[in-house]
C-alpha cells in the first residue's frame, strides 16, 4: 500500500513539473514575441523621426537619430544606409551656417582677411566661404561668421581601400580610394604640406597640363611631407577601390575637391596596411 502511495505521489510531482515547464516555455515565447514587437516598433519610430527631422531641415537632430539607429540596430540590413545618411548630414552641417560642437561664431575685425582668419583657426578659406555662403573673398568688419575650430585628421586603410575623414576621433565621412600596386603606398604618419588646384602632372620627360585627359592627378593635389606622394583625383574612376596607383592615394574628383576644401595644410594623414 505504501508503495502505491509513493508511486502516485511521484507521478503527481512529474505531472506538475511537466505543466510548469510548459507554462514557462509559453511565457518565454510570449515575452520574446513582445520584445521583438517592441524592438520592431522602436526601430520604425526612430526611422520615421530621423526622416522627418531631415525633411524639416533639423540636421543635428536627424544626425543624432541616424547614429542611434546604427548603434541600437547594428544587425539590421539598413545599417550601411543609416551610416551613409549620417556622413552625408555631417558634410551638410559642415558646409552650413549651423554652429556645431567643433565650430564657433567669429566677429570679423578691421584688417581681417579670409586667409588671416583661416590661418588663425587652422581651417581653409574654402570651408569658411562654403559654411557662410560667401561668393567671394570680400568680408565686412562687424559681420559674424561661422568658423571651424578643431583639427581634422585623415586615416587611410590600404587593405580596405578606404579613407576616413575624422575630427576629434569622430568619423565625419568615409571615401573609397585607390592605393598603390605592389604595396607601393607608404605607411606611417604624414602631413599635408602642399595643396594645388588643377595640378600639372610632371612625369619623366614631360609636363601634362591640367586639362589633359592623360593627367592622372585629376582636379586636386594634396602633397605629403614625403616627396612624390600625396592624395589626388583621378581620370580612372572605375579603378577606385583597387590597388593600382604608383603609390599615391586617389579619390574621385568630386570627393577630392570636397576633401581639399575641408582640410588645411598641416593636416595629419595616417596610412596603415
Amino acid at each position: 500500500m505504501d508503495k502505491k502511495i509513493v508511486i502516485i505521489i511521484s507521478a503527481c510531482v512529474i505531472a506538475v513539473a511537466v505543466l510548469l515547464s510548459v507554462f514557462i516555455n509559453r511565457s518565454c515565447r510570449v515575452n520574446n514575441k513582445n520584445s521583438s514587437g517592441q524592438s520592431s516598433t522602436s526601430l520604425s519610430i526612430l526611422v520615421n523621426q530621423a526622416r522627418q527631422a531631415e525633411i524639416k531641415g533639423n540636421l543635428t537632430q536627424a544626425k543624432d537619430l541616424y547614429q542611434k539607429l546604427v548603434e541600437n540596430f547594428s544587425g539590421s540590413t539598413e545599417v550601411a544606409s543609416w551610416q551613409k545618411k549620417t556622413e552625408d548630414i555631417n558634410i551638410r552641417l559642415l558646409f552650413s551656417a549651423v554652429i556645431t560642437p567643433h565650430s564657433q561664431v567669429y566677429e570679423i575685425k578691421p584688417g581681417d582677411t579670409l586667409n588671416k582668419i583661416a590661418r588663425a583657426f587652422r581651417t581653409t578659406t574654402e570651408l569658411i566661404m562654403k559654411s557662410n555662403n560667401l561668393t567671394d573673398a570680400k568680408i565686412i568688419p562687424g559681420r559674424k561668421i561661422k568658423v571651424w575650430n578643431a583639427p581634422f585628421t585623415i586615416f587611410v586603410d590600404k587593405s580596405q581601400n578606404i579613407l576616413l575623414l575624422k575630427c576629434d576621433e569622430e568619423l565625419i565621412k568615409s571615401y573609397t580610394v585607390s592605393t598603390g600596386k605592389n604595396n607601393s603606398t607608404p605607411v606611417g604618419i604624414f602631413k599635408i604640406t602642399t595643396k594645388l588646384p588643377n595640378p600639372t602632372w610632371f612625369k619623366t620627360g614631360s609636363a601634362v597640363p591640367p586639362e589633359s585627359p592623360d593627367n592622372v592627378l585629376g582636379t586636386r593635389w594634396m602633397g605629403f611631407n614625403l616627396a612624390g606622394y600625396g592624395i589626388h583625383g583621378t581620370t580612372e574612376p572605375k579603378e577606385l577601390g583597387k590597388q593600382v596607383t604608383q603609390g599615391c592615394v586617389r579619390l574621385a574628383n568630386s570627393d577630392v575637391e570636397e576633401l581639399y576644401s575641408i582640410t588645411p595644410i598641416g593636416t595629419e594623414v595616417t596610412i596603415v596596411d
